[in-house]
């Protein structure tokens, strides 16, 4: 597993080693031995996983109270994955970083505790499938507007207005954002 560092401290960039012949291919995706070797967390405790069509902007998501890390990665389709840095001690915070994930690179994202995430489906669909490291807490949801100004996120969205959830238009800015609690960096 090759890890990548990113232009936000912590960010990783995941690329698993795929072996390949005539019947097709295959790749290790999970190691705890490795992962643990390359100070990524071993213990998921919920995975998730979401089919959504072309247009479609999830986000920005994350969690006051009991902060989740995430792997993301994309099974099915493309789509633009967004990082957002909430940490308030972080020479980041603020900042926010976005990648291109495809079913075809085979390549993940580690999104630590402490950060808003969100993508938006490039393809006619995606499938989108993250290990947590802590479980959903309803009480704890929160949202940052997707086009929020002070972010300033390029989201490719080639003109077209994307497809939000009533909660994610709802979405508070970055500015009046209830930050989750102190979160090491």
């Amino acid at each position: 597993m090759q890890v990548i560092d990113t232009q936000l401290r912590d960010v990783k960039l995941l690329r698993p080693r795929q072996f390949a012949d005539d019947r097709g291919w295959f790749a290790e995706v999970f190691n705890e031995k490795d992962f643990a070797a390359a100070g990524l967390p071993t213990h998921f405790v919920q995975d998730n996983q979401s089919l959504s069509r072309r247009g479609v902007l999830r986000g920005l998501h994350y969690q006051v109270e009991q902060p989740q890390g995430k792997i993301v990665r994309c099974l099915a389709g493309n789509i633009y994955d967004v990082a957002v840095d909430l940490r308030r001690n972080s020479p980041d915070f603020g900042h926010w970083a976005g990648f291109h994930l495809n079913c075809d690179e085979l390549e993940m994202l580690w999104i630590p505790e402490g950060f808003a995430h969100g993508f938006l489906v490039l393809s006619e669909a995606a499938t989108v499938f993250y290990k947590a490291t802590a479980a959903y807490y309803p009480a704890g949801e929160r949202c940052i507007r997707w086009d929020d100004a002070k972010l300033g996120i390029a989201w490719p969205l080639e003109g077209r207005t994307p497809i939000v959830a009533p909660k994610d238009a709802a979405g508070r800015t970055f500015a009046d954002a209830d930050l989750p609690l102190s979160v090491s960096t």
